[in-house]
């Protein structure tokens, strides 16, 4: 059965700040996805992580279909009228225009999709998450699907000998979405180069090369700022990802995830901490709102899904979150200063451009300033 698996996810407002959207808006977001189930699609499930609610969605429709991304994007909206009801912060946040317009790529929510033809034993994994860039997941990406220090299955199966075929874009292009696609592990070091630049490059997808028409994952690219023209939010990636046999196996993405990478986002949007693996419903963090990802994995039988897994809420995972909180913890004594805070050109609150075109006006070339007295003007 060839099914589509899709994943929108949106900040429509949260309670006391940027932290969890309300049971109502919730209520909301389900009754309209419940009310699908059996009709538009083959079933749902609705939750958040942070201040983020997303929709998993399968279907028969493929990817980008209208029918699908208008259910989205209306329960998104009917949501919005009772976020603003109820005062929340932020309510409607990432619904940057008012007209549909067939899919909603370039609207404001984060979208990922697969279409595919299910295997008998189809395993599932859906990545969301909040306060932080598209690029968070270039590292774990890099590493489950290219390093076999970290993924062992590059070695061990040989469903996996060939490797994957990496699809990147440069979400800093305005002229239209621009892509570049790398095979590893013989592109290996041109897929590390572009990678690294988490502002810029983003894995879109990955791809089997041995099974050249199975794709393994598909990541939201969205990037707010071009689509707004200003700072609006951050991006907050999902990702829809399959798993075992000719993909890599659902345990060797923890150690991936293990690492906390440290990403931009953070309060304001303008900082870099580590990549915090939470369980499912997690309200967000209220120190420095810490980056967070949510893993939950599914099994599915002709486009019906079993209740989630929720793949970091494991004992094991409490003691890795105790070494990622002291990792935010160092960061955040750092301050305003080096890395801890983004570099100028992706600081996206106007206050300290606005402070530096003032100062700007304010210098003088050294040797005019070596004229004048000490204290002087």
């Amino acid at each position: 059965m060839r099914v589509t698996v899709s994943v929108i996810k949106a900040d429509i407002g949260a309670i006391g700040g940027h932290t969890i959207p309300s049971a109502d808006v919730l209520a909301v977001v389900r009754d309209r996805v419940s009310r699908e189930r059996g009709g538009l699609l083959i079933d749902g499930f609705v939750y958040h992580t942070g201040d983020d609610i997303a929709l998993l969605m399968t279907h028969t429709r493929g990817k980008d279909h209208p029918a699908v991304h208008q259910l989205a994007w209306d329960a998104f909206r009917a949501a919005t009228d009772v976020a603003k009801r109820q005062g929340l912060y932020g309510a409607g946040q990432d619904l940057l225009k008012d007209a549909f317009s067939g899919n909603v790529r370039g609207l404001g929510p984060g979208s990922a999709e697969v279409e595919f033809d299910e295997r008998p034993n189809e395993a599932l994994m859906i990545l969301t998450a909040d306060k932080t860039e598209p690029g968070a997941f270039n590292l774990p990406m890099y590493l489950i699907f290219a390093d076999p220090m970290y993924s062992s299955g590059l070695l061990l199966s040989e469903a996996l000998h060939a490797g994957f075929r990496f699809r990147i874009m440069d979400v800093d292009y305005t002229e239209g979405d621009r892509m570049i696609t790398l095979d590893a592990p013989e592109r290996l070091y041109d897929i590390a180069a572009l990678l690294r630049d988490t502002n810029r490059f983003v894995v879109e997808s990955i791809w089997s090369r041995k099974y050249p028409h199975e794709q393994a994952v598909s990541i939201s690219t969205s990037r707010l700022r071009n689509i707004a023209g200003k700072y609006v939010g951050k991006d907050d990636p999902c990702a829809v990802v399959r798993v075992q046999k000719i993909f890599p196996a659902t345990e060797e993405f923890g150690p991936a995830f293990a690492l906390g990478p440290f990403v931009a986002g953070d309060t304001r949007g303008s900082h870099n901490l580590p990549l915090m693996p939470v369980p499912m419903n997690t309200p967000a963090s209220t120190f420095f709102c810490c980056p967070m990802v949510c893993g939950l994995g599914f099994s599915m039988q002709e486009g019906r899904l079993t209740e989630p897994s929720d793949l970091f809420a494991d004992p094991f995972w409490g003691g890795i979150r105790e070494h990622i909180a002291q990792k935010a913890v160092e960061m955040r004594k750092q301050g305003f200063f080096g890395p801890a805070m983004l570099p100028m050109s992706e600081l996206e609150y106007g206050g300290i451009v606005a402070r530096l075109r003032r100062l700007e006006e304010e210098f003088v070339v050294a040797k005019e300033a070596a004229k004048a007295p000490a204290g002087t003007e």
